[in-house]
């Protein structure tokens, strides 16, 4: 379970996080088995050439056991001290195979403890044939042992023993497999370092397409441009094909619903006129003008939202937010200069809006116009970029130091016609025409408590950050 658990994490992980891990664990058995592989031939070459060594002693004794001499009287010599020195891991036996202890022939430095076989011998080779292995000397120290079989005819059969410390195996393959994980981890860091040039080095035309991507969204490019490696380029074909089809299918949706627009309302301005020049009772006239501005107003919003649904999120559309607002304010400053209303706007330079001017001065504008009405003398306006879902958000908050509304009187004026004092003008669609705008744009707006004392209007819309700006 958790091994699928860490297979789905590094599924989600990028391309370069999924190659140098990748990379790194093949690497790594790779570099793991070749060591296991070299100490194992290593250790094996070492204990043949320990048992070369031994087995020339053995051979020497061979020859002096079958020199024509009474094997109870042979003397057998080696030459070498190491063999006199107590207990120093070099030792040699020669006695029959049922021998007592007594009847053996031994090196000195088995200080008269018999030597015992191989605890565990390589091979179960036969009379003149070779047997080695490892066995326990009466120090309990490691010994590599050789002995063999020497057949002396009507004399009979004797084995001749050899062993020396095992000690020197061990360090040297110790020493080879120190130096063999130095080199092999050298070389795995080398690897390591050579792959991950290899993958900023490959990613690249990725990233400058990413790049490339982000100017279409931000409205800086209508296009994909530049020269892409063979296996990329038809990729950064596709997608421009889809960013043109993409823009013939919303301007064949803004024609279409044009079209819807003037084929509604000419018939309705026909109705109204008709109404005024029949001979009709007034109250009668006087209705059908009034149902039929209600008409009007509904095909209006319906047609603006049908239009704002067919732009929003549309590839290479952005406004740039600050010179918006300016405008927006200067507007409504001059609208309510009777309230003398200080407006107080925050917009960092170079923040946009991934959207058409028209929807965001539409949204901006009611919350800037609901502010002004009911504000005794102070706008704040502040506008930010925020990262969510790793994209950059726009986050404007819109509040005024009017006397505010009651939590459970937010969520009731956003429903579409709701108003809450007849003694203000309007038709009461501004802040359900915000709402139904931002859901547009997968975006949010909710209704606050503001630091001013009265209403805070929080919007979030898709947005792009200044340059060099990060998102909190």
């Amino acid at each position: 379970m958790t091994a699928l658990l860490r297979l789905l994490s590094l599924r989600r992980r990028s391309i370069a996080v999924r190659l140098a891990v990748s990379a790194f664990l093949a690497s790594s058995a790779i570099l793991l088995i070749a060591a296991w592989i070299l100490t194992t031939l290593y250790r094996e070459n070492t204990e043949r050439a320990f048992d070369s060594r031994l087995l020339v002693f053995a051979n020497n004794l061979a020859t002096d056991l079958v020199s024509p001499s009474d094997p109870e009287s042979r003397s057998f010599s080696l030459g070498d001290p190491r063999f006199d020195l107590p207990l120093s891991g070099w030792y040699w036996q020669v006695g029959r195979p049922d021998a007592r202890p007594r009847d053996l022939r031994t090196s000195r430095s088995l200080v008269g403890v018999p030597l015992k076989p191989a605890t565990d011998p390589d091979n179960k080779a036969g009379i003149g044939q070779i047997r080695q292995g490892y066995g326990k000397g009466q120090d309990d120290r490691l010994l590599r042992i050789i002995e063999r079989d020497v057949d002396l005819g009507e004399e009979g059969r004797y084995t001749v023993r050899v062993a020396g410390p095992a000690d020197e195996i061990v360090n040297d393959v110790d020493r080879f497999r120190f130096s063999l994980y130095v080199t092999f981890g050298l070389l795995g860091l080398s690897l390591a370092l050579t792959t991950l040039l290899q993958i900023r080095f490959g990613l690249l035309p990725l990233k400058k397409m990413r790049a490339a991507l982000g100017t279409v969204r931000r409205g800086e490019a209508d296009r994909i441009t530049g020269a892409y490696p063979s296996d990329i380029a038809p990729l950064a074909g596709e997608i421009n094909l889809l960013i043109e089809t993409n823009r013939e299918i919303l301007e064949r949706a803004r024609t279409q619903v044009g079209n819807l627009a003037h084929a509604l309302k000419t018939p309705l301005s026909i109705i109204v006129n008709e109404v005024g020049a029949a001979d009709a009772p007034e109250d009668l006239s006087q209705k059908i003008r009034e149902q039929a501005a209600v008409m009007r107003d509904q095909v209006n919003y319906h047609l603006d939202r049908a239009r704002a649904a067919a732009l929003a999120g549309t590839l290479g559309t952005s406004t740039e937010v600050e010179p918006a607002l300016a405008g927006l304010v200067r507007t409504f400053g001059k609208i309510y200069r009777d309230k003398d209303i200080a407006y107080e706007v925050h917009v960092p330079p170079g923040l946009r809006f991934r959207g058409e001017r028209q929807d965001f001065e539409e949204m901006v504008g009611n919350l800037v116009d609901n502010a002004s009405k009911w504000a005794h003398g102070r706008v704040a306006i502040r506008a930010e970029a925020v990262a969510k879902d790793d994209y950059p958000h726009l986050l404007l908050s819109i509040e005024d130091d009017g006397p505010g509304l009651p939590p459970d009187a937010r969520k009731a004026v956003l429903g579409r016609g709701r108003r809450l004092d007849e003694s203000k003008p309007g038709s009461g669609l501004g802040l359900s025409i915000v709402a139904d705008l931002a859901a547009l744009y997968r975006g949010r707006f909710s209704l606050e408590e503001a630091a001013l004392g009265g209403l805070r209007a929080v919007l979030e819309v898709p947005g792009d950050a200044p340059a060099g700006a990060a998102g909190h």
